[in-house]
């Protein structure tokens, strides 16, 4: 199991890594808000244990980062010395999924650890989109067409499964907008590069293949079904 630690305290992380790793746990840790949002949204983990009050940005505003971020779906365990119980509300609102007070037990903290992962795979087990011959396991994060393998970064990935969720209705760019950045987006036309970039992905390696990424000039982005070239 992956787990990211963000957490500022050394004497913590030390403490944590001595514990989790002899164990056969693999961790990671970034002891700054932006630092640990910046892994959460970059890489993959089971559970990310946060703490609440972090350099750079709080803790809770780092929680809400990644529920709007890439990995959105990463289970959250907060672990922090606030420990009122309008703290623990504001952490739950906030998106985490467990909240633990510090001082704590090691053995819990496991134990909510491992339920935090159970609970996850279940409900990305069966977890699957598709769309012509285009496939998306959502719990693995990878996608097919065509049973080839393709790499998506985070943000196309984000962006197929908004098409193929809707396909083969079209997505107004507004909406995609939304999707990818929530009320913040870009000033320049990043939409568009990352359309490109899907497009180079899931339509050029396949020239034998109608292409599936339609852009409806002005207004937003569909996908067709795809049929091989006669």
């Amino acid at each position: 199991m992956r787990i990211l630690i963000i957490e500022d305290n050394p004497d913590i992380v030390e403490n944590l890594y001595e514990y989790f790793e002899p164990l056969g746990y693999v961790l990671d840790n970034a002891t700054t808000g932006p630092a640990g949002l910046f892994l959460a949204n970059d890489k993959s983990f089971d559970v990310i244990v946060l703490d609440g009050m972090l350099p750079g940005i709080d803790g809770l505003d780092v929680c809400r980062g990644i529920r709007t971020g890439p990995n959105s779906d990463m289970p959250i365990l907060m672990l922090t010395a606030r420990d009122t119980t309008q703290d623990k509300v504001d952490g739950l609102y906030a998106g985490a999924d467990d909240y633990m007070v510090k001082p704590y037990s090691l053995i819990e903290l496991e134990a909510r650890i491992v339920a935090l992962n159970r609970r996850s795979s279940k409900r990305t087990a069966s977890k699957a989109l598709s769309f012509g011959d285009v496939s998306i396991d959502l719990g693995t994060r990878q996608v097919t067409r065509s049973g080839v393998v393709l790499e998506l970064p985070p943000l196309s990935f984000k962006l197929l499964v908004a098409l193929v969720r809707a396909a083969p209705e079209l997505v107004l760019r507004e909406d995609l907008e939304y999707e990818l950045w929530q009320d913040d987006p870009p000033m320049s036309d990043a939409l568009r590069t990352h359309v490109h970039s899907l497009r180079q992905a899931i339509d050029k390696p396949f020239p034998d293949y109608e292409p599936i990424l339609i852009t409806v000039p002005g207004v937003g982005y569909r996908l067709a079904g795809s049929n091989e070239k006669t």
